[in-house]
């Protein structure tokens, strides 16, 4: 059987989209573990040791920089982690060091869709950062 151009044209690829998205964000997160290293599992002594201290938010702070850098040299949308960097007091400076650019590039370049985004979700009653 020869499938012509006008078949490959009009064929819905809208799940072969998603799942070749929902496998490059599966990958991104298991190197981001691999670099960022994966928080120790809550009732462990490990997990007890960390209560009360800043590792767990530098450890989630580190992740997210690096799924935010490997997802933006993967040509993924960076927005999800920006709102999350943001969230946790991330600087455009830090940002923009991330992105190999300026605090100022970085700024211009994604701060307006970062607050489209809190604001939406102020908006809708969720707290920014908040998973919905």
């Amino acid at each position: 059987m020869t499938v012509t151009v006008e078949q490959i044209l009009s064929t819905d690829i809208t799940a072969d989209a998603r799942a070749v998205t929902a496998a490059a964000v599966a990958e991104l997160d298991r190197r981001a573990d691999a670099i960022a290293g994966v928080p120790p599992v809550p009732g462990t002594p490990e997990w007890e040791a960390e209560q009360g201290t800043d590792a767990p938010l530098h450890r989630e702070t580190a992740w997210r920089l690096a799924a935010f850098r490997i997802g933006l040299a993967a040509g993924l949308d960076p927005l999800p982690h920006l709102v999350g960097l943001r969230h946790t007091g991330v600087s455009w400076d830090t940002i923009g060091r991330a992105a190999g650019i300026t605090r100022q590039s970085a700024h211009e370049r994604w701060a307006a869709r970062v607050s489209a985004v809190v604001e939406g979700r102020d908006r809708a009653g969720l707290q920014p950062g908040a998973r919905s």
